[in-house]
């Protein structure tokens, strides 16, 4: 224990990977030097950071908090505990001018779609049952065998195109069974057949998209973080901002590594340490490891593509529009994603109760012409777009402002999975002590606890001294404590690990 009592880990990122890391190492390791490094001057959280504009709060693309990991929910309810509320899920697809439940309810869907082409919908579903297609190959193909061809027009393809930018059938069939994994056009009429399964807390079956409530800060996610940061520092750890890292270098067997940092101001920085967890970007990372890496590695990770986004927060005189958390945008004839109602996730956000604060989300690629564009056009975009859709008047919008985010959603192209397993592999022969986390650490498309449960599986690891835990087999739609032996599968012989396995009954939340 002499060791791990002088353990010194670098964490790169304060997002959810980073943060979590950090905490649990100066909590659960006494005297352990722990330094997480942000490049972000301001916030701390990553994606999943809360931006403050005019005393106005709002998310970086709305995230929930539930999770059936029970070791995840005691963290948050650690962390934050009496500042989280328990919030109502609505959200909907607007599409030709009518809002349909989202998930897709069948009875709902039919109905609004009209009798012709319901039948239509029946009856392209029909056709998959009684002649199932081969192994999906791309998102298309999955979502139509899951839904039939029609729903999959009508209420997926519009929207993942402009998610991604490219079309559905260039979409690894990975990232649908990831994120809709385990739902069907079947289960979602027996879901709306049996609403009160969910409520009640019968939670074995729940499919994470069909979850009726969900947990949030009061004042958004960024409030667990800047929590999580300042009880890093109370525990004698350190939480930098502004620091950029420039170079990861590998000092040899047994010596550690040195970190390089550049500040805003190009100040550099150095920083020595036993371990480095990273949730940098697999791409950037491959750029500044030491010594170089071969050129087939580089390759690999030179390759490794993103998808960027940008939120434009438009504050609204309220005039109850709609109240859901998120409205899904199908119409091709306007450029927005989704729309966030903030006051929904929660009233603490929006400081006038005359007033509301609306996320237009714009997908996009770093460069260009919605990137590049200025706040004032942003601003106005958005605005006649809201105008154009019906959910508001043009002397209803007061207000507004723009946050770009590079590097949000790895994208999972044909081929994406090799480069990841030969990256994987060549760093966990020759780099042991190099952790990679969270979403962009992986480029896995993680949630939020996802993202968290990697890091606390790293953190075992590292206090143990030896790989214990395999935290690839982290899943991206929190079936990895469903699916115990094949996440140990590289690692046979391990017994379950207590916390993460399935919770049936959600942790006790204080006050919520």
């Amino acid at each position: 224990m002499g060791l791990l009592k002088k353990v010194s880990v670098v964490c790169i990122g304060a997002g959810p990977a980073g943060l979590t890391a950090g905490y649990l190492l100066t909590r659960d390791c006494q005297g352990a030097r722990v330094t997480v490094l942000e490049q972000d001057e301001s916030y701390v959280g990553g994606i999943s950071r809360t931006v403050l504009y005019k005393g106005f709060c709002f998310d970086i693309g709305g995230h929930r908090f539930f999770s059936k990991s029970t070791e995840i929910e005691r963290l948050w309810d650690e962390l934050l505990g009496e500042d989280f509320l328990l919030r109502p899920r609505k959200s909907r697809i607007l599409y030709r001018g009518k809002l349909f439940d989202y998930p897709l309810r069948a009875f709902d869907a039919l109905g609004k779609l009209g009798v012709s082409e319901a039948l239509r919908c029946i009856l392209s579903y029909l056709r998959v049952c009684l002649q199932p297609a081969k192994e999906p190959r791309n998102f298309e193909e999955w979502v139509t065998h899951h839904f039939g061809r029609r729903l999959f027009e009508i209420f997926f393809k519009t929207y993942t195109e402009k998610v991604w930018g490219m079309k559905c059938t260039e979409i690894s069939a990975d990232w649908a069974a990831q994120r809709i994994k385990g739902l069907s056009l079947f289960k979602a009429i027996w879901h709306a057949l049996r609403p009160q399964a969910i409520a009640s807390g019968e939670r074995q079956d729940t499919i994470k998209t069909l979850v009726t409530q969900f947990h949030y800060p009061r004042r958004g996610p960024g409030m667990l973080w800047s929590a999580a940061a300042k009880r890093i520092e109370q525990q004698g750890g350190e939480v930098l901002l502004g620091q950029r890292v420039v170079e990861l270098k590998d000092c040899g067997p047994g010596m550690g590594w040195e970190v390089t940092t550049r500040s805003g101001e190009g100040q550099e920085r150095k920083f020595l340490c036993d371990h480095v967890i990273s949730s940098m970007p697999l791409r950037s990372l491959g750029l500044i490891l030491q010594p170089t890496l071969p050129e087939t590695i580089l390759q690999a990770t030179n390759s490794l593509r993103y998808r960027d986004f940008l939120v434009v927060a438009l504050i609204v005189r309220e005039r109850h529009r709609f109240d859901d958390n998120w409205i899904y945008i199908h119409d091709p004839g306007v450029k927005v994603g989704r729309i966030q109602n903030f006051k929904s996730w929660s009233p603490d956000m929006v400081p006038d109760p005359a007033l509301n604060c609306y996320g237009m989300e714009y997908f996009c690629f770093e460069g260009d012409g919605l990137w590049t564009a200025t706040d004032a056009e942003l601003v106005d975009l958005a605005s006649q777009e809201l105008i154009q859709l019906g959910l508001a008047l043009p002397d209803e919008i007061v207000d507004g402002t723009v946050v770009r985010q590079p590097k949000a959603y790895p994208v999972y192209d044909e081929g994406y999975e090799e480069r990841i397993g030969t990256i994987r592999d060549y760093l966990e022969a020759h780099c042991s002590t190099l952790h990679l986390v969270g979403r962009n650490g992986m480029h896995k498309y993680n949630n939020q606890d996802h993202a968290m449960m990697t890091a606390l599986l790293t953190v075992k690891n590292i206090l143990a001294g030896k790989r214990i835990f395999d935290v690839w087999q982290v899943n991206q739609d929190a079936e990895y404590h469903e699916e115990e032996n094949s996440r140990h599968e590289r690692c046979s012989g391990l017994p379950q690990e207590e916390g993460v396995e399935e919770r049936h009954v959600p942790a006790k939340v204080s006050s919520r």
